[in-house]
């Protein structure tokens, strides 16, 4: 633990951030930024004055070329596109995945004072190892912002659209210099490929630029909206990210008195929004990661090491960090040389900088309005005098069943680990006869390995996956679309010659992609197609971050249990329960401080964390 600040894990948690060293600095126009030009809306290239903000500054973001996208109803229900904005999805015929929000990344290099760090690291290079490591968590497009320091107004910024290897070529990369920086990558959607979209945003402020990259969606965006456009701050887009970075840029309740106060204005932000969002911020030569209070989406911290030290030959003069990195994900730190410190808690508020990794705050989560007998209409349950405590973390429980990478860790246990013990789960709730255990590449192959593991029967791959396929777009005519399986995967049919097959997936989402795999099962020699999925049967919209359908397009919603396996074509399908999975998720956690232990089954069972406002 040498060289972080020794404050990291036993700071007191009403400590607040201090103050950032400079004040009343005066606000530039970033001329060369890629992409990052701020308009102001209706009037290009004028400043924004907000009512009662003491006279600061702001500029908005256009957009870029103008286009605006509204929403249809609920965000996370069918949505319609005009011209692509963050967080709103496109339904395609052949697209029926789940697609996770985004993955955020920041590092930090250390203050190694004259003889500076021993090897050579670009914070740049770092960043984009990071992104690619998360890339399973956004392929639309990707943004690195880099800071040269605290006083410094203009930040280093490159933004595109595809994958992250194909953004940051090297040219692009020498670009952006400094020793502090943060990345994002952003989800996949049809058409709407609209730069604006993005991240991470920026925006100027009169303390400096200000830089956001988020992971998430926010349950009452339309009520901060209208908080935010009162004040006289325009928004140029419906971007839950544009509207965190504009709360963020505004003064706290209680003002300032010597300069900007980023404790304080993330609190205000996360007392207005308690979920659902992890969040990395830049400004000068500090990252902030900021996670909601109930915990939904993951953010962990990792300290950059020298490559001997990875390696497990430590030298006795390299024993100090090179510097600290955070991620949504652990996956990524192998990856850039780092190791996990630990994960962020549920509300808190970290700050990354040259000296160290501090625990600025931790924000509680709100307690419920009503005693929980009148919540949840429970008249023999005891509420006693004043005892209105609050609620559980809420972590998405579908991290560990599909978006997660199978090396991450969350609460103290791998992906891995938890997806094999709901294969076992999975075979002792719904066992059945068969000759072969297999899986629908690749998320679910652990499940499929548990099952196996349980039930004695041998796990065999029956399905080749081809990893050079793009994503499946509408196809233009009925023989595209019939071989569109057909096109991602190919049958072993020496290891599917009269078996009797059990076919283990992660989920089911509109149920249009297994029917066609099992009659590519059957058509190559199988038996008998049994399919076993080791999480439980999707009945909600998720309205925090991910992209699950409408109740109405959902399959576990279209007709009784007991039809679902003749609608797909098989001979039997059985789901994991919710209690299995949450046995399986549980049995590994490792808390830490006594911390609660909670997550979010929503999609599930139709349980919100919170009080959904639209």
């Amino acid at each position: 633990m040498r060289g972080i600040d020794k404050r990291d894990e036993g700071e007191s948690d009403g400590e607040r951030l201090k103050k950032v060293g400079y004040e009343r600095e005066t606000v530039k126009k970033d001329e060369g930024g890629e992409g990052e030009r701020v308009k102001k809306e209706g009037c290009e290239g004028e400043r924004v004055k907000k009512e009662g903000y003491k006279g600061e500054k702001l500029k908005n973001e256009e957009g870029y070329e103008g286009e605006r996208v509204k929403k249809e109803g609920y965000r996370g229900e069918k949505l319609k596109k005009e011209e692509g904005c963050e967080g709103e999805r496109v339904k395609k015929e052949e697209e029926n995945e789940l697609r996770e929000a985004c993955g955020v990344f920041g590092c930090v290099l250390a203050n190694r004072g004259e003889a500076g760090p021993v090897d050579p690291v670009s914070v740049a290079q770092v960043i984009c190892l990071g992104l690619v490591a998360l890339q399973h968590r956004g392929q639309e497009s990707a943004g690195i912002v880099t800071s040269e320091g605290r006083n410094k107004q203009n930040f280093n910024c490159v933004k595109g659209e595809g994958l992250v290897a194909n953004i940051f070529t090297e040219d692009k990369l020498v670009k952006l210099t400094g020793d502090v920086g943060i990345g994002h990558s952003r989800y996949s959607t049809a058409g709407g490929r609209d730069l604006a979209n993005a991240q991470p945003f920026v925006v100027h402020t009169r303390h400096g630029p200000l830089a956001t990259a988020h992971n998430g969606e926010l349950i009452n965006a339309e009520a901060l909206r209208k908080t935010v456009l009162d004040r006289g701050v325009g928004l140029s887009t419906k971007s839950d990210s544009e509207l965190i970075t504009q709360m963020l840029s505004q003064l706290p309740p209680r003002g300032e008195k010597t300069g900007p106060d980023w404790g304080a204005r993330i609190r205000h932000l996360m007392e207005a929004t308690p979920t659902a969002y992890s969040l990395v911020m830049l400004h000068g030569d500090t990252v902030y990661g900021i996670r909601d209070p109930f915990g939904n989406r993951p953010l962990c911290i990792g300290r950059l090491m020298p490559v001997g030290d990875c390696n497990g030959t430590a030298r006795q003069d390299l024993t100090k960090p090179l510097g600290w990195v955070i991620s949504s994900e652990s996956c990524a730190f192998q990856s850039v040389g780092a190791t996990l410190l630990r994960e962020v808690y549920p509300g808190e508020i970290v700050e990354l900088s040259p000296n160290g990794v501090r625990s600025l705050d931790i924000v509680p989560r709100p307690k419920p309005a009503q005693p929980f007998s009148e919540a949840h209409g429970d008249p023999n349950h005891s509420d006693h005098a004043g005892l209105l405590q609050a609620p559980p973390p809420a972590f998405c429980i579908f991290e560990y069943v599909y978006f997660a990478r199978a090396d991450s860790i969350f609460e103290g246990q791998q992906v891995y680990s938890v997806r094999r013990r709901c294969g076992r789960q999975l075979a002792m709730e719904a066992p059945v006869e068969a000759d072969i255990i297999s899986t629908i590449p690749e998320s679910a192959t652990p499940a499929a390995i548990g099952f196996s593991l349980q039930s004695g029967i041998p796990y065999v791959e029956v399905l080749c996956k081809n990893r050079y396929v793009g994503r499946s777009f509408i196809q233009p005519d009925t023989r595209s679309r019939q071989l569109a399986v057909a096109k991602k995967f190919g049958a072993l049919s020496e290891n599917l010659m009269g078996q009797r097959v059990v076919l283990v997936d992660d989920s089911i989402v509109r149920g249009t992609t297994v029917g066609p795999i099992i009659r590519l099962l059957r058509q190559a020699g199988a038996k008998e197609v049994h399919i076993r999925i080791a999480s439980p049967p999707l009945q909600h919209p998720c309205y925090m971050g991910i992209n699950i359908p409408t109740k109405g397009e959902l399959l576990a919603n279209k007709m009784p249990f007991d039809e679902l396996a003749a609608y797909v074509g098989a001979n039997s399908l059985q789901y994991l329960s919710i209690e299995g999975l949450v046995k399986a998720v549980r049995e590994g956690v490792v808390t830490r401080n006594n911390t609660p232990i909670g997550h979010c089954t929503a999609c599930l069972d139709g349980n919100y964390p919170v009080h959904l406002e639209w």
